[in-house]
């Protein structure tokens, strides 16, 4: 009895129920065959039970009892087409119980709970562990001198390999942030996360006392990193060529990109979204932008983004120079990494992390928090081309990814006068990154286009949430950071656009960061100051 009330109350059966009795009323019926049909079409419904039309279920009679059935499922069998059709135009024809079970699916959608109004998404506070800084201020100071954070590699001996330098942080600490035992068992990029995390927080004036106020179910973790713990799992496999007893019982967890979100949220009782994308070099962007939707759909009111990788090691090194990706220029590190100059020979690798404190803009202003920036936008699109070669017409994927960041964030091409380009300093990638620019916003006289890789090196899935908080930066300061290197350009690139070799004044409208990695992965990101 119970299922049979739920089948009447069902939008299904009373449209079902509405559209045989259309059928079995309708005129004409001196037709012979008409008639069989509708003798037929009676018989199906007298030996179909409500139960069975509730569980959608096929009734175990005569073929064309299944077909019907079947053809309310999305079946495209040529019989069933006909069967549908025929109670298709009955119910056409009678139009009455036909409209009743409509209005009460319209009824149904009306009152559906009505869409949120958009939630502004905003910057409160940065973290980052980086070779030329372990906070957004002497960072950005940094990059503004046209420092670079390029040397030879210490931690390990690598003079066998053909490339011997790296964007390698020298000092690092986690004192005061990971508990020791933790921080002698965790991989870097873990601990890098950690700390920049934290820092974040410290630095957007996320006390306890601040946090003890903080609705704990909406506030999440969102950390990613396109490598994970490759250190820990190195050292497995290693220890696993002696006896699987020798493993490391952490080695799984500590070297999966998801656990950092994990532990920092363990760490803080933050039970929102949480989890890990890792897309390679566009993680960062990734989980930025999946950040910021889950505070505008109203799922988080805080979230803490961003990326952290830590690949210089010998199996990270050896991995890059197969692919013959690496710059190995190891006489002048600081000048190794060029991004648009006609002399580059590929990227340098970094390591480091970058995170952003994301927060809803009412929830900011309810606790007095400062405001950095807002963030408008973005998108991801996929060249569908190549694992690791960037689409011939670097318009195509590149182009659309822009295209469709501006309309998400509601700007117009006119506004960006800032873009905190991806140009990692290789032959191909730089100039399709530029001409996709140049297509978008070439029209635009106030644009500066320049790349923090030129200093930094390429940070892997850390690289994008990094130049976020240089973009950040730029637009708190007012003051956008130079191109260095940048010697002898690529022919086809105007100088114009693109930041000279000192600092420039700019008041940036609104500001561009672009991310783009292995397996033709495409972002792009739109901050503006807060207004």
């Amino acid at each position: 009895m119970v299922a049979a009330s739920s089948c009447y109350a069902s939008p299904f059966y009373t449209w079902f129920l509405a559209a045989c009795m259309s059928v079995a009323h309708s005129s004409g019926g001196d037709n012979t065959r008409q008639a069989v049909g509708r003798r037929s079409r009676r018989r199906q419904l007298s030996n179909c039970s409500a139960v069975s039309c509730l569980d959608f279920r096929s009734c175990n009679h005569n073929n064309n009892n299944i077909a019907l059935s079947s053809s309310l499922f999305g079946s495209s069998t040529v019989p069933l087409y006909r069967n549908q059709r025929r109670l298709n135009r009955g119910a056409t024809s009678s139009g009455g119980a036909m409209a009743i079970a409509m209005d009460i699916k319209e009824d149904e959608t009306v009152n559906k709970k009505p869409p949120l109004e958009k939630r502004r998404v905003v910057v409160t506070g940065m973290g980052v562990e980086t070779s030329l800084g372990h906070d957004p201020n002497t960072f950005y100071e940094n990059l503004l001198q046209g420092n670079s954070g390029i040397s030879r590699i210490e931690d390990f001996d690598c003079s066998d390999f053909p490339t011997r330098i790296a964007g390698e942080i020298k000092s690092f600490s986690t004192e005061g942030w990971v508990a020791p035992k933790l921080s002698r068992r965790m991989d870097k990029f873990m601990l890098y996360l950690l700390t920049a995390g934290k820092k974040a927080l410290a630095d957007g004036g996320v006390t306890e006392q601040v946090m003890a106020e903080f609705d704990k179910a909406k506030c999440g973790v969102l950390i990613g990193s396109a490598l994970g713990g490759m250190k820990v799992f190195h050292e497995a496999i290693q220890a696993l060529k002696i006896s699987y007893k020798k493993m490391n019982p952490f080695c799984v967890p500590l070297a999966t990109t998801n656990m950092g979100s994990a532990m920092l949220a363990i760490d803080l009782g933050w039970m929102g979204p949480n989890y890990s994308i890792s897309s390679a070099c566009a993680t960062s962007n990734f989980c930025i932008l999946n950040s910021a939707n889950h505070i505008i759909k109203g799922e988080a009111d805080v979230m803490l983004c961003g990326g952290s990788d830590a690949a210089i090691i010998p199996i990270g090194l050896a991995g890059f120079v197969a692919v013959r990706a690496l710059s190995q220029r190891n006489n002048d590190p600081a000048k190794a990494s060029r991004p648009w100059d006609s002399n580059r020979d590929g990227f340098v690798m970094g390591e480091g992390a970058g995170v952003l404190l994301l927060e809803e803009l009412e929830h900011a202003k309810k606790r007095g928090a400062t405001i950095y920036a807002e963030f408008l936008g973005g998108s991801f699109t996929c060249d569908a081309y190549h694992m690791t070669e960037p689409h011939p017409d670097g318009r195509a994927g590149v182009v659309i990814c822009i295209e469709r960041a501006l309309a998400h964030a509601g700007v117009s091409k006119e506004q960006i006068n800032y873009v905190n380009a991806h140009a990692s300093s290789t032959p191909a990638g730089d100039l399709k990154e530029y001409r996709a620019l140049v297509h978008c916003f070439g029209q635009n006289p106030e644009l500066k286009v320049n790349s923090t890789k030129s200093m930094i090196g390429h940070l892997l899935g850390a690289a994008g949430a990094v130049e976020a908080v240089a973009t950040v930066q730029a637009i708190r300061t007012g003051w956008v950071h130079p191109n260095i290197n940048l010697d002898n350009p690529e022919n086809g690139v105007d100088t114009k656009l693109l930041v000279g070799p000192e600092k420039e004044r700019l008041n940036i409208k609104a500001a561009l960061s672009n991310s783009f990695g292995f397996g033709g992965h495409n972002s792009s990101i739109i901050f503006a100051p807060y207004k």
